[in-house]
């Protein structure tokens, strides 16, 4: 990642710098962008040529000739050409260190098949010592031609994984994040045999004859610490670099960061104080009701190190996902008639977390995908709003949102619960979502965006990388096309205009973290956090915005990604 000292170069190596006089009785701007299309999401001010910027704040929006007036010489002046500038992307739900992680091992996101994850693993293992632990994340069966034979559920063995990798435990993390594939020397050296029972809120699979198959549902993952326990674990800060470099190029500004440690957030605060932070970070702190009730009040923190960390959020998790059949239904899954998903943490301790929430002034953060658990989160969102009246306009979280009962769709504007969404996640799980909930559920409340809206909830937008990457122009695409791989458009009613979607990924992102006044805007006054993209995603065709590019990513009135560099 570079220094702040060489994105300096690069900002003025690509810009022009040009000598002319401020307008009388204004104070000249350190950075201009003119002669584009500006796209604020203000409604005061919709659409402007050009903004100037002084310090970390924009001081002007408007025509060229309005915001020459605050050039000087000393001004740095980026000619836009006619591309779009928007405010910065906020990522709505993202796991930071995680996709700083993904980097540093085996990525099986693009695996066609199962005999793909097999050899990319057996390519590692030459390449390993023996013992060595070998990691890889992004597999998800669903998306696999052919399906893997024999298998359960869809999942496949282990054997053929086993075979290739004898002497290294091998340790897979399913796209979701909520499903680890392990071969059998990884098992072994956990402890895992015929007769190791479920934990509770997790699932060992298993085939006919009740031996395990390789896959760990939830918390079942736990089980597998021994096979890592003499694994160097990765190193936090590498993670985070890598993290912030990979949001930049993406043109992401802001990063909402979906649950991490007291360690975590102390590794982040020691990044900002150095400047080694380039991107601005709202944390979900992710402890046990014992460790907030300890510690969580101390580390409560806003806008620290000029606005590059806070942290005001609890994260606690009600159940799986949907592709391991983890979400919690209120009724049978259609393909799976003896399971309703999995309830990972109680109500009841999510109750205990949330009444510390209230108590201590942190907004409390959900994760709920099946509609049961949707259901459930709202109740206890409810019944703690009820017996906290004076507290208001709380702006609690329920991250992900994707599968509701139609009753439910209502109380998130009536509670003023944030609908946290994602929306690649409903054209990268489109392809089995029917075969889970059957039509009727599919369509009355599968990823119902616009429902949602229409009924005034606030909907935010993310990619949950890295369940899926973090690009912001994928999910937009997603979000107003609801366009399949294979050209379908998954109950289209549902899709989001254009300037809504992208309001979703700056202003309400704002707005569900309590940051509407300081950014999801370019207005004046606000923080000077700005995308630059070489199309107009707002007015091109629909076609053509996954091939859009980001030129710039600028925040604080700094150049920190430029595509020429």
């Amino acid at each position: 990642m570079r220094t702040r000292s060489t994105l300096v170069g690069v900002y003025l190596s690509m810009t022009v710098v040009l000598s002319l006089g401020c307008g009388p009785g204004l104070e000249p701007a350190d950075l201009v962008l003119r002669n584009g299309k500006i796209v604020t999401v203000d409604d005061t001010n919709p659409v402007a040529q050009a903004l100037a910027v002084r310090g970390n704040e924009i001081v002007a929006v408007g025509t060229n000739d309005e915001v020459d007036a605050y050039r000087s010489e000393m001004t740095t002046v980026i000619d836009l050409d006619g591309q779009l500038a928007i405010p910065g992307f906020i990522e709505g739900h993202g796991h930071f260190l995680g996709v700083g992680n993904a980097q540093m091992q085996l990525r099986l996101m693009d695996s066609q098949n199962w005999e793909e994850v097999v050899s990319v693993v057996a390519a590692a293992v030459e390449q390993a010592q023996p013992g060595q632990l070998i990691r890889g994340r992004g597999w998800h069966q669903e998306k696999w031609d052919p399906l893997p034979e024999p298998n359960v559920e869809g999942f496949p063995l282990h054997d053929r994984l086993s075979e290739v990798s004898p002497d290294n435990p091998v340790l897979l993390t399913h796209a979701s994040g909520h499903a680890t594939f392990a071969n059998a020397l990884a098992m072994e050296m956990s402890g895992i045999t015929r007769d190791t029972p479920n934990p509770d809120g997790g699932e060992i699979l298993r085939d006919s004859r009740n031996n395990p198959i390789g896959v760990f549902r939830e918390t079942a993952s736990r089980l597998l610490s021994a096979a890592s326990a003499d694994a160097t674990p990765p190193d936090p800060r590498r993670q985070a670099e890598l993290a912030v470099a990979e949001a930049l190029s993406k043109g992401v500004t802001s990063f909402q960061d979906a649950g991490s440690s007291f360690e975590t957030v102390d590794l982040l605060k020691n990044m900002v104080d150095d400047g080694g932070l380039g991107i601005r970070l709202w944390v979900m702190l992710r402890e046990s009701n014992e460790a907030l009730a300890a510690r969580g009040a101390d580390y409560r923190m806003v806008g620290y190190g000029n606005n590059h960390l806070t942290v005001r959020a609890i994260k606690r998790s009600i159940d799986g996902a949907l592709g391991s059949r983890g979400a919690w239904l209120l009724e049978p899954y259609s393909d799976s008639p003896e399971s309703t998903g999995l309830n990972t943490t109680t109500p009841e301790s999510i109750s205990d977390t949330a009444a510390w929430a209230i108590a201590n002034d942190f907004q409390l953060c959900v994760h709920a995908i099946g509609d049961r658990a949707n259901r459930e989160t709202l109740d206890i969102f409810q019944r703690v709003f009820e017996a906290n009246p004076d507290k208001t306009d709380l702006r609690w979280r329920d991250e992900h949102t994707q599968h509701l009962h139609p009753d439910d769709i209502p109380r998130f504007a009536e509670l003023g619960v944030i609908a946290s969404m994602q929306g690649v996640h409903c054209t990268s799980d489109a392809p089995y979502v029917v075969a889970r909930l059957g039509e009727q559920r599919a369509e009355e409340g599968a990823y119902v965006w616009k429902t949602l809206l229409e009924t005034g909830a606030v909907v935010s937008n993310g990619t949950d990388a890295p369940v899926e990457d973090i690009s912001p122009l994928a999910n937009y695409y997603a979000t107003v096309s609801r366009k399949l791989a294979d050209g379908s458009l998954f109950y289209p009613d549902q899709r989001l205009s254009r300037l809504e979607a992208l309001q979703t990924y700056t202003i309400n992102a704002a707005i569900a973290a309590f940051e509407e006044d300081i950014k999801g805007s370019l207005s004046v006054g606000k923080l000077a956090d700005i995308t630059v993209l070489s199309k107009d995603v707002m007015t091109i065709s629909e076609d053509e915005i996954p091939s859009t590019e980001v030129v710039y990513t600028i925040v604080g009135g700094k150049v920190m990604y430029s595509q020429s560099n």
